[in-house]
């Protein structure tokens, strides 16, 4: 009887906003893949637009959606935005504690102030997933925003030590988690690391594609989109004719991702986006694709030579993942997450920041499209064997099923 009541558990999972983007695809596949293993799984988020999110989360049977809190501000004249993410979170927290029964564990994703208020139910044990530490990517870049952030960045450290088990996404995560949260390093508190993942059986062999290049992003200035363009347009400028053989202008490159115009930081990026390509005269051969869906997206991963992924020190990035497991090579930053997920010249390039060497890399592909090919059926074959959803849910339901059993013994 023991072994059967742990392993059909019940799970929440508080996210606070159930959009499109890498930590909410990571929360689909956790409840997908737990609810697999037999466990009720319910997601309690502030925030879940049916005609702008996972189709995942739209099917009945698999797991449970409940939104609580959307009518509560996301910013305060686009200012505070992280008191508002606290207070977004903790009404959806005391919702789920006053009006549902209680959960044998429950994974809070992101928001670690919520911890403290969880642990108020002692039957249900508390797995925090800490993506990144919110005070590095938080401006501390006045005196008023730091004494703003002061007591944020406090409660972050002390929230984020009261969970039962942590979980970081990379070991670049794990490293920089234990240089920035220095007293819980001290007492001896390591998160784990679980590593996001992508569900392969989405995406079929490409059987042919265009010269064109792919950036998935969310429209953020911390992506570095510009990158990206800005390599594009450095193609046709390379030095010793190394395209001689080519036409760059049939070379395009499209530039999609998550778009929320309620963020003005969202539509601000795009504007500046659009000028830049116009300023480097590539704009008629670059494509702009706002929120694209599912069955979209693997289209243009498709169609593809190859995946850009532009941002610097990213502590993880999903896109990479998604790019192999479709048989893409991906040219990425020689930072943060991509350098544990991209084998350098087996599965992609891993490149110094700046236009020069991402468009080297680019024409190599160009210039080679079997060598692209190659590259490609080499990525595939790694995202299953280290990076598959099944892999990861067997990881994840093993830690919550570890976490569950010291409530019991």
């Amino acid at each position: 009887m023991e072994a059967k009541r742990r392993s059909n558990m019940r799970i929440a999972i508080i996210h606070p906003d159930l959009g499109i983007g890498g930590a909410e695809r990571l929360i689909v596949d956790a409840a997908v893949e737990l609810a697999s293993h037999g466990h009720d799984v319910h997601i309690f988020t502030s925030h879940h637009d049916k005609n702008r999110c996972f189709e995942e989360t739209l099917a009945a049977g698999k797991f449970t959606v409940t939104v609580y809190g959307d009518f509560l501000p996301r910013h305060i004249f686009y200012r505070f935005h992280a008191i508002c993410a606290y207070l977004r979170c903790i009404f959806v927290t005391l919702c789920m504690l006053f009006m549902w029964p209680s959960f044998d564990v429950i994974l809070a994703d992101q928001v670690s102030v919520v911890v403290p208020i969880l642990k108020l139910k002692r039957s249900s044990k508390v797995v925090f997933y800490c993506h990144f530490p919110d005070l590095l990517l938080a401006k501390h870049t006045t005196t008023l925003r730091r004494l703003y952030r002061k007591p944020i960045d406090f409660i972050e450290e002390l929230t984020t030590g009261m969970a039962d088990l942590i979980l970081v996404n990379s070991k670049f995560t794990a490293s920089t988690f234990a240089k920035t949260f220095k007293h819980l390093n001290s007492r001896g508190i390591r998160p784990a690391v679980l590593y996001p993942a992508v569900n392969v059986d989405q995406f079929d062999e490409p059987h042919s594609s265009k010269l064109s290049f792919l950036s998935i992003n969310r429209f953020e200035r911390k992506k570095n989109i510009e990158l990206a363009i800005s390599a594009f347009a450095k193609l046709g400028t390379l030095e010793g004719g190394t395209l001689q053989d080519y036409n760059v202008a049939d070379v395009s490159l499209v530039v999609a991702g998550g778009f929320d115009k309620r963020l003005r930081e969202n539509v601000e990026y795009l504007e500046e986006l659009r000028n830049l390509a116009e300023r480097e005269g590539v704009s008629e051969r670059v494509t702009f694709i706002t929120s694209c869906s599912t069955l979209e997206r693997n289209a243009l991963l498709s169609q593809c030579l190859c995946v850009l992924y532009t941002p610097k020190d990213e502590h993880f990035g999903i896109v990479p993942l998604e790019a192999m497991a479709a048989y893409k090579p991906v040219i990425a930053c020689n930072s943060g997450g991509p350098v544990e997920t991209i084998k350098h010249g087996t599965t992609g390039f891993l490149c110094s920041p700046n236009p020069q060497e991402f468009s080297l890399a680019m024409a190599k592909l160009i210039q080679d499209p079997a060598m692209a090919a190659r590259m490609g059926r080499e990525a595939r074959q790694h995202i299953i064997e280290s990076f598959s959803t099944k892999i990861f849910g067997q990881q994840l339901n093993q830690y919550l099923v570890d976490v569950s059993r010291l409530k019991r013994d």
